[in-house]
């Protein structure tokens, strides 16, 4: 059985105007895949393709407005408040907006608490615990638990969400660009560490990205979105096989390591006149 599978979604947004009624914009139509325990998933696509929109009816943050999301058989929205609660803790958003997925207000120690106090049966000294070990996880110094989101960079803020999201111990992780704001060495070691998790725990990644390169070292089979419908799948090692315009269109984007060194390369190699 799948862990989490979208079923003929569609997704159709009613625009509003001064004048009177706005038009409807379909956004998503008719996407269906399946996840299963232990997979990684990449779900490529370029910017205002539908992909974030997927993530969050993937959470339940927002409703299709056609077909359904079902978690591990069942319809999310037949869930029992118990299986509901189980549902979100076990299918965690990473978000690539980190500024806007936190309280402004709250420290570090708090963000991550938040899901520790609704979602676990940890107490106090538990919880405090589990911070601490989270922070190690993502590399992040003890002390950024007492600060607010305002006083660490944005690369450390993404971690703290990511931090946030495996607190729980999930089986799913949806990362919605989740890993695009960071260098180079972070996005390495933050792979390092889901597919650590990932061979622990058998944990599942949804890898939301543009970003070619990295779907090639994360994820074992690749979904292609383009104008909100899932125009190729394939598995990761056929990527050079790709055949839809829009897939090549990523591939083609994808720059050749330190383009600027291979070029000055080619012109010393040029004979002088």
């Amino acid at each position: 059985m799948s862990l989490i599978s979208a079923v003929d979604i569609g997704k159709t947004y009613q625009t509003h105007s001064l004048l009177g009624r706005g038009i409807r914009k379909q956004v998503l139509e008719n996407i269906s895949f399946a996840i299963k325990e232990g997979e990684t998933v990449a779900l490529l696509g370029r910017s205002g393709c539908g992909k974030s929109t997927l993530a969050r009816l993937l959470v339940g943050l927002e409703q299709p407005s056609s077909g359904k999301v079902l978690y591990r058989g069942r319809s999310i929205n037949a869930l029992r408040r118990r299986e509901t609660q189980g549902f979100r803790r076990n299918v965690q958003l990473v978000f690539q907006d980190s500024p806007g997925a936190v309280n402004g207000r709250f420290t570090v120690r708090a963000i991550i608490c938040e899901p520790l106090r609704h979602l676990t049966a940890l107490d106090q000294t538990g919880r405090e615990a589990r911070v601490r070990e989270v922070l190690e996880m993502a590399e992040l110094p003890a002390n950024i638990a007492d600060m607010l989101p305002s006083q660490v960079s944005g690369g450390q803020l993404q971690r703290v969400c990511l931090a946030r999201a495996l607190a729980v111990n999930p089986k799913l992780v949806i990362l919605d660009e989740a890993l695009s704001n960071l260098d180079t060495h972070l996005q390495a070691s933050a792979l390092a560490l889901l597919a650590k998790l990932q061979r622990d725990n058998g944990t599942a990644y949804l890898f939301v990205t543009h970003d070619l390169r990295l779907a090639r070292r994360f994820a074992s089979r690749c979904l292609v979105m383009d104008e909100g419908r899932i125009v190729e799948e394939l598995p990761t090692a056929a990527l050079e096989d790709m055949r839809h315009p829009a897939s090549r269109l990523l591939r083609d984007a994808v720059l050749p390591p330190m383009p600027a060194v291979r070029q000055l390369r080619g012109r010393a190699s040029l004979p002088l006149e």
